[in-house]
């Protein structure tokens, strides 16, 4: 364990016994098929109903299209293998925050935290929440401030799901991932079932060629990189999951190949549906490909799945981000009082409350618009010093882990120079939207030197 961190610890867990206080703990409720359904109900949102249209705008070729599917599925199996090692070396709540600190120092866990909590993770919730709503509104009218209601209505429900308990929560995840998968399976058995009645089409050459600019497939892996994003969630709960050093290297796994084999059999019903130029001009692909499936009306079944597939999303998401906050707080680098439990719930009631409340905000003010677009590809630079981490903590003698990464030092070095690309893409392309939101980030550094760091007070206590 590193040193900073292991101060910080230990300076907490002193100041609770002079504080005369005994928490009580987190309760381990969540086993291999609720982890799985996690990482699989958490990556599978909207981006699969939508997305398909940016990367064969990039791509306009069948081959192209599905290998930057495949490409993406892979790196993104990469960073789970990654994860999972971490996982087996450190069972605390917290996920990327612990691996950080530990690699590092406590102070890249905490920018990791401060940009989960006030733009990347709270971000996410507003914005899929939004989505969630936007798809309501196909059916019931709702104007800008309806759709703001709805997408609130939604974070404070799921979040008072999760407060009540994470078995409920787990619970309901899993079952809000069997439907979304039912669902997905379901339209690719009506698309091969009903696509050969739709009208023959003879596709152009250039629609089997490979001929594809690298920048082109770099942005459009990037794209499909984005459509795999939160399979490292699962991490987050490793206090609360059972036998976690085996049970989370097995759900990423699992769930990272089942995602993947899941966009891949959707995709292949996309282009089987619609003629390329159709799906690459798209701003509704799974609507229009169920449109021409079913009839008009097609895109009402798609937006019931849509608003289905992203409340499930957001159920995960809702789930996974409080528990980072309670392990900082239980190190002492944010408010002590959010790493409480509740006493009944056995649930970090107040991290819980704390994000349903700072989500909302985003919703209501519509800030997360810009917080999000600006900030959210900062999540791949700790996702490269993640994988950094790995081999860092493998050069340290004490390092005891469950789980080996498969293709060492192969596959690390791959995700980690995947993630940089990724970042350095974002700079180049938006370089003032880029430099902003990495700056939001930057601007943790002196508020954790300042009030924070190791060997001072942690907040929240008494000198």
């Amino acid at each position: 364990m590193g040193t900073h961190l292991r101060y910080t610890r230990h300076f907490g867990e002193k100041q609770m016994e002079m504080n005369g206080a005994k928490e009580p703990t987190l309760r381990r409720a969540i086993t291999l098929p609720h982890a799985v359904a996690m990482v699989v109900g958490t990556i599978i949102g909207a981006s699969i109903f939508v997305q398909p249209s940016e990367i064969t705008g990039r791509v306009p070729s069948i081959p192209g299209m599905l290998l930057v599917w495949v490409v993406a599925g892979v790196l993104t199996l990469f960073g789970a293998l990654v994860c999972a090692e971490l996982a087996s070396i450190y069972t605390r709540s917290g996920g990327v925050y612990i691996y950080l600190c530990e690699a590092f120092s406590p102070a890249v866990g905490f920018l990791w935290g401060w940009a989960m909590f006030w733009t990347m993770h709270s971000g996410i919730i507003a914005a899929i929440a939004v989505i969630c709503a936007r798809y309501v509104g196909y059916f019931v009218p709702l104007g800008e401030t309806g759709v703001k209601v709805v997408a609130i209505a939604a974070i404070l429900l799921l979040s008072g799901v999760n407060y009540l308990g994470v078995r409920q929560g787990s619970n309901l995840q899993a079952a809000f991932t069997v439907g979304k998968v039912v669902a997905i399976l379901a339209m690719i058995v009506v698309g091969i079932l009903f696509g050969s009645r739709l009208p023959p089409r003879a596709l152009p050459p250039e629609a089997w060629s490979f001929a594809v600019g690298p920048q082109d497939f770099l942005l459009a892996l990037v794209a499909g990189l984005f459509s795999f994003g939160g399979w490292h969630m699962v991490t987050h709960n490793a206090e609360e999951t059972v036998a976690p050093e085996k049970t989370i290297p097995r759900a990423l796994v699992i769930g990272t190949l089942t995602v993947t084999a899941c966009y891949l059999a959707l995709n292949a019903v996309y282009l089987y549906v619609l003629p390329l130029p159709t799906l690459a001009s798209s701003t509704r692909v799974a609507a229009d490909a169920a449109d021409a499936l079913l009839g008009f009306g097609g895109g009402a079944v798609m937006s019931g799945l849509v608003v289905f597939s992203t409340f499930g999303a957001l159920s995960g998401i809702i789930l996974a981000g409080p528990r980072v906050y309670y392990a900082m707080a239980q190190d002492g680098l944010i408010f002590r009082w959010l790493g409480g439990v509740h006493g009944q719930y056995r649930t970090p009631h107040r991290a819980i409350a704390a994000q349903a409340i700072w989500s909302s905000i985003l919703v209501g003010t519509g800030t997360y618009r810009a917080l999000f677009t600006r900030v959210v590809y900062t999540e791949w630079i700790f996702f490269g010093l993640m994988g950094i981490g790995l081999m860092v903590l493998r050069r340290r003698a004490d390092t005891q882990r469950a789980y080996s990464v498969w293709g060492y030092p192969l596959v690390p070095l791959v995700f980690v120079l995947s993630a940089f690309t990724v970042v350095l893409n974002q700079v180049v392309a938006t370089p003032v939207e880029s430099l902003t939101g990495l700056s939001f980030v930057v601007i943790g550094l002196p508020v954790y030197y300042l009030w924070a760091r190791p060997g001072q007070t942690p907040m929240g206590s008494s000198p």
